[in-house]
Protein backbone atom coordinates (compact mmCIF):
# COMPACT_ATOMS: atom_id res chain seq x y z
CA UNK A 1 0.00 0.00 0.00
CA UNK A 2 1.44 3.59 -0.77
CA UNK A 3 -0.50 6.99 0.05
CA UNK A 4 0.54 9.92 -1.86
CA UNK A 5 -0.54 13.14 -2.32
CA UNK A 6 -1.12 15.11 -5.12
CA UNK A 7 -2.29 18.14 -6.85
CA UNK A 8 -5.78 18.00 -8.22
CA UNK A 9 -4.78 21.13 -10.94
CA UNK A 10 -1.85 19.45 -12.45
CA UNK A 11 -2.76 16.08 -12.25
CA UNK A 12 -6.43 15.84 -13.60
CA UNK A 13 -6.23 12.10 -13.99
CA UNK A 14 -5.98 11.24 -10.52
CA UNK A 15 -9.22 13.24 -9.78
CA UNK A 16 -10.96 11.47 -12.48
CA UNK A 17 -9.65 8.25 -10.29
CA UNK A 18 -11.23 9.44 -7.07
CA UNK A 19 -14.24 10.42 -8.70
CA UNK A 20 -14.70 6.94 -10.16
CA UNK A 21 -14.44 5.65 -7.11
CA UNK A 22 -16.87 7.77 -5.05
CA UNK A 23 -19.31 6.88 -7.91
CA UNK A 24 -18.93 3.34 -7.00
CA UNK A 25 -20.13 3.38 -3.66
CA UNK A 26 -22.63 5.41 -4.21
CA UNK A 27 -24.83 2.45 -4.06
CA UNK A 28 -24.25 1.82 -0.51
CA UNK A 29 -22.66 4.96 1.00
CA UNK A 30 -25.52 7.60 -0.59
CA UNK A 31 -27.84 5.90 -2.78
CA UNK A 32 -30.83 8.15 -2.13
CA UNK A 33 -29.83 11.34 -3.55
CA UNK A 34 -27.85 12.89 -6.72
CA UNK A 35 -24.39 12.54 -7.44
CA UNK A 36 -22.32 15.18 -7.48
CA UNK A 37 -21.10 15.44 -11.37
CA UNK A 38 -17.54 15.34 -11.85
CA UNK A 39 -16.62 18.63 -12.70
CA UNK A 40 -18.15 19.69 -9.30
CA UNK A 41 -16.20 16.91 -7.90
CA UNK A 42 -13.21 18.61 -9.83
CA UNK A 43 -13.91 22.10 -8.75
CA UNK A 44 -14.26 21.01 -5.28
CA UNK A 45 -10.64 19.15 -5.34
CA UNK A 46 -8.98 21.86 -6.85
CA UNK A 47 -10.10 24.97 -5.18
CA UNK A 48 -12.97 24.10 -3.20
CA UNK A 49 -16.73 26.32 -3.02
CA UNK A 50 -15.02 28.33 0.22
CA UNK A 51 -11.95 28.94 -0.73
CA UNK A 52 -9.93 26.83 1.96
CA UNK A 53 -7.24 25.54 1.67
CA UNK A 54 -6.83 21.50 1.41
CA UNK A 55 -4.73 18.40 1.23
CA UNK A 56 -5.67 15.54 -1.05
CA UNK A 57 -4.55 11.49 -1.24
CA UNK A 58 -4.45 8.78 -2.73
CA UNK A 59 -3.99 5.34 -2.25
CA UNK A 60 -2.57 2.94 -4.15
CA UNK A 61 -2.60 -0.89 -3.93
CA UNK A 62 0.29 -3.50 -4.62
CA UNK A 63 -0.25 -3.27 -8.17
CA UNK A 64 -0.68 0.47 -8.04
CA UNK A 65 -4.00 0.61 -8.37
CA UNK A 66 -6.11 3.62 -6.95
CA UNK A 67 -7.62 1.79 -3.56
CA UNK A 68 -9.33 5.06 -1.73
CA UNK A 69 -8.16 8.37 -1.11
CA UNK A 70 -9.00 11.65 1.50
CA UNK A 71 -9.53 15.34 1.16
CA UNK A 72 -8.82 17.31 4.08
CA UNK A 73 -10.14 21.34 3.96
CA UNK A 74 -7.83 23.11 6.07
CA UNK A 75 -10.00 26.31 7.14
CA UNK A 76 -8.66 29.56 7.87
CA UNK A 77 -11.04 32.46 8.60
CA UNK A 78 -12.77 30.13 11.61
CA UNK A 79 -12.50 26.74 12.84
CA UNK A 80 -8.85 26.99 12.84
CA UNK A 81 -8.50 23.78 14.94
CA UNK A 82 -10.57 21.57 13.09
CA UNK A 83 -10.02 19.71 9.34
CA UNK A 84 -12.74 18.48 7.76
CA UNK A 85 -12.65 15.39 6.06
CA UNK A 86 -13.71 13.64 3.44
CA UNK A 87 -12.88 9.88 2.93
CA UNK A 88 -13.77 7.28 0.32
CA UNK A 89 -12.71 3.60 0.16
CA UNK A 90 -12.94 1.83 -3.37
CA UNK A 91 -15.73 -0.46 -2.69
CA UNK A 92 -13.61 -4.01 -4.28
CA UNK A 93 -11.20 -2.81 -1.29
CA UNK A 94 -13.13 -2.63 1.72
CA UNK A 95 -11.65 -4.55 4.90
CA UNK A 96 -8.58 -4.41 3.72
CA UNK A 97 -6.90 -1.81 5.52
CA UNK A 98 -7.03 1.28 3.45
CA UNK A 99 -9.77 3.22 5.31
CA UNK A 100 -7.80 3.39 8.63
CA UNK A 101 -4.37 4.06 6.44
CA UNK A 102 -5.99 7.09 5.24
CA UNK A 103 -7.31 7.92 8.35
CA UNK A 104 -3.95 8.09 9.96
CA UNK A 105 -2.35 9.51 6.73
CA UNK A 106 -5.11 12.60 7.48
CA UNK A 107 -4.80 12.86 11.17
CA UNK A 108 -0.72 13.47 10.74
CA UNK A 109 -1.50 16.23 8.12
CA UNK A 110 -3.92 17.63 10.43
CA UNK A 111 -1.50 17.31 13.35
CA UNK A 112 1.00 19.07 11.15
CA UNK A 113 -0.93 22.25 10.29
CA UNK A 114 -1.75 22.37 14.07
CA UNK A 115 -5.32 20.69 14.28
CA UNK A 116 -6.51 18.98 16.82
CA UNK A 117 -10.13 17.61 15.74
CA UNK A 118 -11.35 15.90 12.25
CA UNK A 119 -15.09 16.47 12.02
CA UNK A 120 -16.90 14.31 8.65
CA UNK A 121 -20.36 13.00 7.57
CA UNK A 122 -21.66 9.89 7.10
CA UNK A 123 -25.15 8.83 5.27
CA UNK A 124 -26.42 6.87 9.01
CA UNK A 125 -26.25 2.80 9.10
CA UNK A 126 -23.56 2.97 6.06
CA UNK A 127 -20.36 1.72 5.99
CA UNK A 128 -18.96 4.95 6.96
CA UNK A 129 -20.84 5.41 9.81
CA UNK A 130 -19.76 1.94 11.09
CA UNK A 131 -15.73 2.36 10.29
CA UNK A 132 -16.28 6.18 12.39
CA UNK A 133 -17.67 4.65 15.47
CA UNK A 134 -15.25 2.03 15.03
CA UNK A 135 -12.48 4.65 15.17
CA UNK A 136 -13.24 5.60 18.09
CA UNK A 137 -15.32 9.50 16.68
CA UNK A 138 -18.49 10.86 18.37
CA UNK A 139 -21.55 11.38 17.01
CA UNK A 140 -22.74 14.80 16.60
CA UNK A 141 -25.69 16.75 14.84
CA UNK A 142 -27.87 14.85 12.92
CA UNK A 143 -28.55 16.34 9.05
CA UNK A 144 -31.73 15.07 7.47
CA UNK A 145 -31.86 14.91 3.73
CA UNK A 146 -35.80 16.14 2.82
CA UNK A 147 -36.66 16.36 -1.29
CA UNK A 148 -39.83 18.04 -2.68
CA UNK A 149 -41.21 16.41 -5.59
CA UNK A 150 -42.86 19.40 -7.32
CA UNK A 151 -44.79 17.24 -9.51
CA UNK A 152 -46.58 15.92 -6.39
CA UNK A 153 -47.62 19.28 -5.03
CA UNK A 154 -51.37 20.02 -5.18
CA UNK A 155 -53.45 22.29 -7.55
CA UNK A 156 -53.86 25.47 -5.32
CA UNK A 157 -51.70 24.45 -2.34
CA UNK A 158 -49.30 27.12 -2.99
CA UNK A 159 -51.47 29.93 -3.54
CA UNK A 160 -52.91 29.23 -0.19
CA UNK A 161 -49.71 29.47 1.39
CA UNK A 162 -48.68 32.31 0.16
CA UNK A 163 -51.67 33.84 1.09
CA UNK A 164 -51.05 32.95 5.48
CA UNK A 165 -47.73 33.47 5.17
CA UNK A 166 -48.58 37.33 3.03
CA UNK A 167 -51.10 38.11 5.91
CA UNK A 168 -48.21 37.89 8.65
CA UNK A 169 -45.43 39.29 6.29
CA UNK A 170 -47.46 42.91 6.50
CA UNK A 171 -45.16 45.44 6.33
CA UNK A 172 -42.48 43.65 3.97
CA UNK A 173 -41.83 43.22 0.47
CA UNK A 174 -40.24 40.63 -1.63
CA UNK A 175 -37.37 40.87 -4.29
CA UNK A 176 -35.63 38.42 -7.02
CA UNK A 177 -32.67 38.09 -9.03
CA UNK A 178 -30.59 35.64 -10.97
CA UNK A 179 -26.99 35.11 -10.41
CA UNK A 180 -24.65 37.19 -8.49
CA UNK A 181 -26.12 39.17 -5.84
CA UNK A 182 -26.43 42.49 -6.70
CA UNK A 183 -23.91 44.80 -5.67
CA UNK A 184 -26.25 47.14 -3.43
CA UNK A 185 -27.57 43.80 -1.30
CA UNK A 186 -23.92 42.23 -0.56
CA UNK A 187 -24.12 43.30 2.64
CA UNK A 188 -27.31 42.73 3.49
CA UNK A 189 -27.37 38.91 2.16
CA UNK A 190 -24.33 38.09 4.46
CA UNK A 191 -26.03 39.44 7.23
CA UNK A 192 -29.11 37.63 6.72
CA UNK A 193 -26.77 34.69 5.84
CA UNK A 194 -24.90 35.07 9.14
CA UNK A 195 -28.31 34.43 11.17
CA UNK A 196 -27.28 31.30 10.38
CA UNK A 197 -25.21 31.24 13.48
CA UNK A 198 -27.73 30.23 15.98
CA UNK A 199 -28.54 26.94 13.84
CA UNK A 200 -27.63 23.65 15.81
CA UNK A 201 -24.27 22.67 15.33
CA UNK A 202 -21.19 20.00 16.58
CA UNK A 203 -19.56 20.88 19.97
CA UNK A 204 -16.26 21.72 18.69
CA UNK A 205 -17.37 23.37 15.39
CA UNK A 206 -18.76 27.38 15.46
CA UNK A 207 -20.53 28.57 12.60
CA UNK A 208 -18.50 29.75 9.35
CA UNK A 209 -18.29 33.13 9.14
CA UNK A 210 -19.78 35.43 6.47
CA UNK A 211 -18.84 38.76 4.57
CA UNK A 212 -19.35 39.97 1.33
CA UNK A 213 -15.99 39.08 0.46
CA UNK A 214 -16.30 35.39 1.21
CA UNK A 215 -19.58 35.60 0.11
CA UNK A 216 -18.97 36.67 -3.46
CA UNK A 217 -15.76 34.29 -3.77
CA UNK A 218 -18.56 31.51 -3.07
CA UNK A 219 -20.94 32.76 -5.88
CA UNK A 220 -18.11 33.28 -8.28
CA UNK A 221 -16.72 29.24 -7.92
CA UNK A 222 -20.34 27.88 -7.91
CA UNK A 223 -21.40 29.60 -11.61
CA UNK A 224 -18.08 28.84 -12.62
CA UNK A 225 -18.61 25.43 -12.87
CA UNK A 226 -22.06 25.45 -14.01
CA UNK A 227 -25.01 26.46 -11.77
CA UNK A 228 -27.29 28.47 -11.96
CA UNK A 229 -28.28 30.89 -8.96
CA UNK A 230 -31.31 32.13 -7.86
CA UNK A 231 -32.52 34.33 -4.98
CA UNK A 232 -35.33 35.28 -2.69
CA UNK A 233 -35.17 38.49 -0.41
CA UNK A 234 -37.67 39.72 2.20
CA UNK A 235 -36.84 43.62 3.12
CA UNK A 236 -38.59 45.26 5.44
CA UNK A 237 -40.38 48.17 4.25
CA UNK A 238 -39.65 50.23 7.28
CA UNK A 239 -36.10 50.14 7.63
CA UNK A 240 -35.06 49.05 4.37
CA UNK A 241 -32.83 45.75 5.38
CA UNK A 242 -33.07 42.50 4.28
CA UNK A 243 -34.69 40.24 6.78
CA UNK A 244 -35.54 36.72 4.97
CA UNK A 245 -33.43 34.96 2.51
CA UNK A 246 -33.77 31.40 0.29
CA UNK A 247 -31.32 30.51 -2.35
CA UNK A 248 -31.29 27.36 -4.86
CA UNK A 249 -29.09 26.54 -7.33
CA UNK A 250 -29.58 24.52 -10.80
CA UNK A 251 -27.32 22.85 -12.99
CA UNK A 252 -28.13 22.02 -16.68
CA UNK A 253 -26.13 18.34 -15.50
CA UNK A 254 -28.07 17.60 -12.80
CA UNK A 255 -31.23 18.13 -13.96
CA UNK A 256 -34.78 17.59 -13.34
CA UNK A 257 -32.79 18.00 -9.67
CA UNK A 258 -31.98 21.52 -8.15
CA UNK A 259 -30.49 21.94 -4.39
CA UNK A 260 -31.06 24.34 -2.01
CA UNK A 261 -28.33 26.37 -0.70
CA UNK A 262 -29.84 28.34 2.33
CA UNK A 263 -32.58 29.73 4.10
CA UNK A 264 -32.59 32.32 6.26
CA UNK A 265 -34.39 34.86 8.74
CA UNK A 266 -32.39 37.63 10.84
CA UNK A 267 -33.99 37.64 14.66
CA UNK A 268 -35.50 40.70 15.03
CA UNK A 269 -37.71 39.65 11.97
CA UNK A 270 -38.79 36.24 12.57
CA UNK A 271 -42.56 35.47 13.63
CA UNK A 272 -43.55 36.89 10.14
CA UNK A 273 -43.80 34.04 8.36
CA UNK A 274 -40.94 35.37 6.34
CA UNK A 275 -38.95 31.53 5.58
CA UNK A 276 -42.38 30.03 4.38
CA UNK A 277 -42.79 33.25 1.85
CA UNK A 278 -39.78 33.65 0.93
CA UNK A 279 -39.86 29.87 0.06
CA UNK A 280 -43.05 29.77 -2.13
CA UNK A 281 -41.85 32.39 -4.26
CA UNK A 282 -38.73 30.72 -5.07
CA UNK A 283 -40.91 27.84 -6.45
CA UNK A 284 -43.02 30.48 -8.44
CA UNK A 285 -39.48 31.80 -9.48
CA UNK A 286 -37.89 28.41 -10.33
CA UNK A 287 -41.15 27.29 -12.35
CA UNK A 288 -40.37 30.24 -15.28
CA UNK A 289 -36.55 29.78 -14.78
CA UNK A 290 -36.13 26.81 -14.51
CA UNK A 291 -39.28 24.64 -15.79
CA UNK A 292 -37.03 21.10 -16.22
CA UNK A 293 -36.39 21.09 -11.87
CA UNK A 294 -38.55 18.69 -10.76
CA UNK A 295 -37.07 17.85 -7.82
CA UNK A 296 -35.53 20.01 -4.61
CA UNK A 297 -33.14 18.65 -2.43
CA UNK A 298 -32.26 20.21 0.86
CA UNK A 299 -31.33 19.46 4.40
CA UNK A 300 -31.39 20.54 8.29
CA UNK A 301 -30.31 19.47 11.51
CA UNK A 302 -33.12 17.23 13.09
CA UNK A 303 -33.07 19.92 15.80
CA UNK A 304 -34.19 22.49 13.55
CA UNK A 305 -37.96 22.22 14.21
CA UNK A 306 -38.62 25.76 12.82
CA UNK A 307 -37.63 24.77 9.12
CA UNK A 308 -38.50 21.04 9.13
CA UNK A 309 -42.05 22.90 9.82
CA UNK A 310 -41.83 24.86 6.72
CA UNK A 311 -40.43 22.29 4.25
CA UNK A 312 -43.57 20.38 5.71
CA UNK A 313 -45.83 22.93 4.69
CA UNK A 314 -44.68 22.34 1.59
CA UNK A 315 -44.77 19.14 0.96
CA UNK A 316 -40.98 18.16 1.25
CA UNK A 317 -40.54 14.21 2.18
CA UNK A 318 -37.22 12.58 4.29
CA UNK A 319 -34.61 11.15 1.94
CA UNK A 320 -32.08 10.18 4.47
CA UNK A 321 -29.93 11.13 7.60
CA UNK A 322 -26.75 12.31 7.52
CA UNK A 323 -24.22 11.56 10.95
CA UNK A 324 -22.07 14.31 11.64
CA UNK A 325 -19.14 13.39 13.40
CA UNK A 326 -15.77 14.54 15.56
CA UNK A 327 -12.67 12.52 16.48
CA UNK A 328 -9.47 13.73 18.41
CA UNK A 329 -6.40 13.87 16.16
CA UNK A 330 -4.09 12.78 18.74
CA UNK A 331 -6.54 9.79 19.29
CA UNK A 332 -5.11 8.52 15.37
CA UNK A 333 -1.89 9.81 15.29
CA UNK A 334 -0.92 8.51 18.96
Amino acid sequence: MRIERFDPVAEPDKVRACYKMYVAGLPVDNPEGPPFPEHHAAAWFELGFGGEPREVALAMDSAGAPAGWYLLELPQRSNTHLGFLELVVSPDQRRHGYGTALLRHAASRAAAHGRTLLSAETRRDSPGSGFAAAMGARAGVVAIRRVLELDSIPAGKLAGLRARAEAAAQGYSLLRWAGPTPEEDLLGVATVQAAMADAPHNPGEKPRGVDPERLRHNERRSIEVGMRRYSVAARCDRTGELAGLTQIAADPLELPWARQFITAVTKEHRGHRLGLLVKVDMLDMLATAEPEVRRILTDNADANQHMIAINAELGYRILDEQQSWELDVASIVD
